[in-house]
């Protein structure tokens, strides 16, 4: 996809703090982190969304769980623990149309969702 602002990070078009990059996937930085260590690990191919096809064979999303796992050892917050999100529509906010798996720790995060 060529708009694509996270497909232009794993081709090297666009700068970004990559902290991992694999054949299938690629992690770099949040720009807008929302605590200490926030990572986004991506498909190195555009899958635009987790209710996409391409993301459903489940093999895309074991990778990008691997590579989570191998950078929150990476960063140092393995063992005190942190948080996996996939957003998915304009409820939960989802801002880039390309499939992606926040890594959020380094700090005690609370709550997962306020309660209503």
């Amino acid at each position: 996809m060529t708009d694509c602002l996270f497909c232009k990070i794993v081709a090297g078009e666009l700068p970004a703090e990559v902290v991992y990059n694999g054949p299938t996937v690629t992690a770099f930085r949040d720009i807008n982190p929302m605590a200490p260590t926030h990572i986004l690990i991506v498909p190195n191919h555009h899958i635009e969304h987790i209710r996409d096809r391409a993301a459903l064979d489940g093999t895309i999303l074991a990778e990008m769980v691997q590579a989570a796992n191998q950078v929150a050892e990476m960063e140092g917050i393995a063992e005190s623990g942190y948080r996996l999100i996939i957003n998915y529509g304009p409820d939960a906010n989802l801002v880039v149309p390309h499939l992606h798996l926040h890594l959020v720790g380094g700090r005690p995060l609370g709550r997962m969702v306020p309660r209503a």
